[in-house]
C-alpha cells in the first residue's frame, strides 16, 4: 500500500520544475507530505500523443460516501470493474521524492531510489463529476520493503515514463516485472 508519498521540490530539480510548470498553468498541489485527497501534479496525456503536467486529486471516490480508493493492485488491475478501462486508457505517473510506509510496530519510513533524487510511482486517472481522480498502482513487496510491509508502488524509471503513459502493451507487460531495490530510513 501507498498510503502517504514526499514531494519535496527543494530536494530534486526534476520535481521542482514540475511544480514550476503547474504554478505557471495556476494550478495549486500541495508540497511536503501528501496525503490521499490532495491535489498533486501528475504526469499525464492530455490526448494520444502529448505528455504533459496537470493537479489531480489522489483517490478515486469509493463505493461509501467518504471512502477513497487510493491505491489499485497491479495483479488485479486489468480485471476490476471500478479500474480496468481507466488503467487501459488513462494512465499518469506521479513525481515524488519518495514514500512513506509504515512497519508492523507503527514506525514510519521514507522509501527512496539509491541513484535519484525523484521517484516516479506509477498510476492510472478517471474523470469524476468534481474532477480528473487519480490512483498509484502497488504490487507485491520486494527484499528492500518486506521488512516494513508487504505492498509497494509500482515504481518507473524516468526512461520509460513516456512509454507508460502512452502504450498500453508495455504497461501491462511492467506490472508483472520486479521493482527497483530501494533504500529507507526511519523518519
Amino acid at each position: 500500500m501507498c498510503g502517504r508519498f514526499s514531494l519535496k521540490p527543494d530536494e530534486s530539480k526534476e520535481i521542482w520544475d514540475i511544480v514550476r510548470a503547474l504554478e505557471e498553468k495556476h494550478k495549486a498541489i500541495k508540497t511536503g507530505e501528501i496525503y490521499p485527497s490532495n491535489d498533486v501534479p501528475v504526469i499525464y496525456s492530455p490526448d494520444s500523443d502529448d505528455i504533459d503536467y496537470d493537479a489531480m486529486t489522489w483517490g478515486f471516490h469509493g463505493f461509501e460516501k467518504g471512502q477513497l480508493l487510493i491505491n489499485a493492485r497491479s495483479e488485479t488491475v486489468t480485471e476490476k470493474k471500478t479500474f480496468a478501462k481507466a488503467f487501459k486508457s488513462t494512465r499518469c505517473v506521479f513525481p515524488t521524492t519518495g514514500f512513506y510506509e509504515w512497519d508492523p510496530n507503527k514506525e514510519k519510513f521514507l522509501f527512496t531510489e539509491q541513484d535519484s533524487k525523484s521517484v516516479y510511482l506509477a498510476g492510472f486517472y478517471k474523470k469524476f463529476e468534481d474532477g480528473n481522480r487519480s490512483i498509484i498502482l502497488t504490487t507485491e513487496a520486494n527484499e528492500s520493503m518486506q521488512q516494513v510491509h508487504d505492498r509497494m508502488p509500482v515504481i518507473l524509471p524516468k526512461g520509460l515514463i513516456n512509454q507508460w503513459i502512452l502504450d498500453e502493451e508495455f504497461a501491462e507487460s511492467f506490472i508483472k516485472q520486479g521493482m527497483p531495490q530501494l533504500v529507507s530510513e526511519r523518519v
